[in-house]
C-alpha cells in the first residue's frame, strides 16, 4: 500500500453548491406539483438525494491529522489538508494522527558484546508519514513500533561493549551519540514497512545488572589502576633514559653497567612508588665505579 490523494473539495464551497441545488430541487418540485409534470418531480427528488448523499460526506480534518477514505473496503486515498471538506459519499473515514510522538521503551536486560548483562532503555521519537502503510500494512502500528524498538535496542546493545579503556573502541557508555545514531538507522529500516519516520532515538538508561554491578565496579577500578600504572611506568622509563643521557653528555660522567642498573633502579622506584622516598647519600666507592 502507498498513500495517495483522494477526491475532496472545499467544504464551504461544496455546502454553498449543495444549498443552491436543494433550493433548485425544491423549486422544480413545486413546478412539478403545480403543472403535474412527472419529469420535474423525478428530477427534483434526484437532486435532493444527491445533495443529501454529499452532505453525509462532509468531514473535518484537524491540524496534524489525516483522514483515510475507504469505499466499501477499497482504499481511495487520504486527505491531509486541514479544514472542512466534501469527499466521496458512502465512505468510511479513518482518522490518523500525524503528530510527533514519543515513548520510553521498557527497561531491557541484555548481554553486551563482552557477555556482561546490562540494563538499557531508550526514548523513541517518531511520526506517521504514510497513512496507507500505517493502517493497512501492519496491525496496530503503535504496537508494531514499540515491539520493533525493543528488538532494535537489544540488537544494538549486543554489538558493543558496555565500557572499555581503549580509546579506539566504540562503547555504549562512552559513545552514546554514535550508538543512538546506529539505533535510529536500524529502527528506521525496521519501521519503513509501517510508514513511520523515526525522528530521534536516545538512550535514557544504561547500567550493569544488579547481580554483577559490584563486581564490574571492582573490575573498572582495577582497569583504571592498571591503565594509570602503565602510563606512569612509560613516563618513568622515558625520564630515566633522558636523565642518564643528559648526565653523561653534559657532566662528562660515564657510568659502569652496575652503576647504571643501580641508578635506574633508584630513579624508577622514586618515580613509580606511591609513598614518599627517603634519600640515601652514597659517600664512598664512586671512584671505583665512575670514570
Amino acid at each position: 500500500m502507498t498513500e495517495k490523494k483522494t477526491f475532496h473539495v472545499n467544504g464551504y464551497l461544496g455546502l454553498l453548491i449543495l444549498v443552491i441545488g436543494m433550493i433548485g430541487g425544491a423549486y422544480l418540485f413545486y413546478l412539478g406539483v403545480t403543472y403535474e409534470s412527472g419529469v420535474q418531480l423525478i428530477l427534483s427528488i434526484a437532486i435532493w438525494l444527491v445533495a443529501i448523499l454529499f452532505l453525509s460526506s462532509l468531514t473535518i480534518v484537524a491540524p496534524n491529522q489525516a483522514k483515510a477514505i475507504l469505499f466499501f473496503g477499497k482504499y481511495l486515498g487520504t486527505i491531509q489538508s486541514n479544514g472542512l471538506f466534501i469527499t466521496t459519499p458512502l465512505t468510511q473515514k479513518i482518522n490518523v494522527s500525524l503528530k510527533v510522538r514519543n515513548f520510553n521503551s521498557a527497561r531491557l536486560k541484555v548481554n553486551d558484546l563482552d557477555g556482561n548483562p546490562i540494563e538499557i532503555s531508550a526514548v523513541i521519537v517518531f511520526k506517521v508519514v504514510d497513512t496507507a502503510k500505517a493502517l493497512f500494512d501492519v496491525d496496530h502500528y503503535q504496537d508494531f513500533v514499540e515491539i520493533q524498538s525493543e528488538t532494535a535496542i537489544r540488537h544494538i546493545a549486543s554489538r558493543y561493549p558496555y565500557d572499555t579503556f581503549e580509546d579506539s573502541d566504540l562503547t555504549l557508555r562512552g559513545n552514546t551519540s554514535q550508538v543512538s545514531e546506529e539505533l535510529t538507522k536500524e529502527l528506521q529500516d525496521r519501521l519503513e514497512v509501517a510508514g513511520v519516520e523515526v525522528v530521534e532515538t536516545r538512550l535514557n538508561h544504561l547500567a550493569y545488572s544488579t547481580e554483577i554491578a559490584s563486581a564490574m565496579l571492582q573490575r573498572q577500578q582495577a582497569k583504571a589502576i592498571l591503565s594509570a600504572r602503565q602510563t606512569i611506568v612509560e613516563g618513568a622509563v622515558t625520564m630515566t633514559q633522558m636523565a642518564l643521557e643528559q648526565i653523561e653528555a653534559e657532566q662528562d660522567i660515564h657510568f659502569t653497567d652496575d652503576r647504571k642498573v643501580q641508578f635506574i633502579n633508584n630513579l624508577m622506584v622514586s618515580i613509580i612508588t606511591d609513598s614518599g622516598t627517603q634519600p640515601v647519600i652514597n659517600t664512598g666507592g664512586l671512584g671505583n665505579d665512575v670514570s
